[in-house]
């Protein structure tokens, strides 16, 4: 049973804009934020007044004195003035989350039409600051100094995964070379640079270890960006076909670590199951995904939390070939997080728009062969808050 037969309603991705991610110090948030908007309403054939509410994703933590946003939108045009807007915060997973509370406005009937937008400021502060801010994402390390900060949290992560399955070193470093290599074709990207399987496999002064066994290249970097998506109950006449939203999961795990399995991510699987079972779909339906991997480790758990190979199996997916461009199941065409890069609050908004790119064949070099259905997965902390999509063309 699909969202739709469930709720007796569509939830359509209409019209979405996205912004360059990097180091953007020409730009501050609200110029981030209604660039974006203005594209997203604009693709999808809509006036500003015909929006009937706005979310936004953004996690901050500190990372920039302004922490009221939610109003930036409406700068975009005078006709959304007195538009319910909505600051959303889930750390990593404030864009998904944003997104999550604008689909289920619609269907309460609250709203015909949602402007859902995702952005972050993080190049401005100092590296202590941004530190700081993402270690408030996790129980143990909130308001701790910590020389590794959260590249640390999961480098724990993989060191228990090498006590239970093996050796893992090759394998991360195989990850961020298919995420670079693909990055390449992306636009958007922060890195667009082909660094090859060596070069990522091996400690350098170029690619320093950061906290053992994450490299440089196994660690998404320091971004701004914005993306926004206009979602409505209907076609809206945009200039591309609409993409359907087939089914969501949403699942938040224990905070403290001593509650959690580390290499299970057993809330990410949840909402994976939640999210394929409200589409009616299996891994084998989907075409491509696109998935958090804000540390090369996250990938390699999310083939396993997914269910793309059992605990402990997911370097099979590349041995096999599963997961690059040509595979039966792309993931991050689109370079991921760790060649996209990752304005935190952004990430889970861009995830649904390169998607739907890929959906309505408007992906230019990204572009995989006629793609028909697809999944988004975006997480906050470490493997804490957990989204899932399932997205198809129309």
């Amino acid at each position: 049973m699909s969202l739709k037969e469930q709720f007796d309603k569509d939830v359509l991705l209409t019209g979405w804009g996205h912004s360059r991610f990097g180091k953007l110090t020409d730009e501050t948030l609200e110029s981030l934020i209604v660039q974006v908007a203005t594209e997203a309403i604009g693709n999808a054939g809509i006036e500003p007044g015909q929006i009937d509410e706005v979310y936004l994703g953004q996690f901050n933590s500190g990372m920039m004195p302004l922490a009221f946003p939610s109003s930036l939108a409406l700068q975009v045009s005078a006709q959304l003035a007195n538009v319910p807007a909505t600051r959303v915060e889930n750390a990593c997973a404030s864009g998904s989350a944003a997104f999550q509370q604008g689909t289920k406005s619609l269907l309460a009937g609250t709203a015909k039409t949602v402007l859902v937008i995702g952005a972050e400021k993080m190049t401005q502060a100092g590296a202590d600051v941004v530190g700081a801010a993402l270690l408030g994402a996790d129980y143990d390390m909130a308001g701790k100094t910590s020389t590794t900060g959260f590249t640390g949290l999961f480098a724990e992560v993989a060191k228990h995964y090498e006590k239970r399955y093996g050796p893992v070193s090759d394998v991360l470093g195989t990850i961020a070379a298919k995420n670079h290599r693909n990055g390449v074709d992306n636009p958007y990207a922060q890195l667009r640079k082909d660094l090859g399987e060596e070069f990522c496999r091996t400690v350098s002064d170029k690619n320093p270890m950061v906290a053992d066994p994450l490299r440089r290249t196994d660690c998404s970097p320091v971004s701004d960006g914005a993306a926004a998506v206009v979602i409505s109950v209907a076609p809206t006449g945009g200039a591309t076909a609409p993409v359907r939203l087939a089914g969501f999961g949403h699942a938040n795990d224990f905070f403290p670590a001593e509650r959690r399995d580390p290499t299970a991510f057993a809330a990410t699987r949840v909402s994976w199951q939640r999210a394929l079972g409200m589409a009616g779909v299996g891994l084998e339906d989907l075409d491509f995904a696109e998935v958090h991997d804000c540390f090369t480790i996250a990938e390699l758990l999310m083939y396993e939390a997914m269910g793309l190979t059992g605990p402990g199996q997911g370097a099979r997916a590349l041995a096999e070939g599963w997961v690059f461009k040509d595979g039966k199941l792309p993931i991050n065409v689109s370079g991921g997080l760790k060649a996209k890069g990752h304005p935190v609050g952004a990430t889970g908004v861009s995830q649904h728009v390169v998607a739907a790119m890929q959906l309505t064949g408007t992906a230019g070099a990204m572009q995989l062969p006629n793609p028909r259905r697809a999944a988004v997965q975006n997480m906050g902390g470490v493997g804490i808050a957990n989204y899932v999509s399932v997205l198809e063309a129309v």
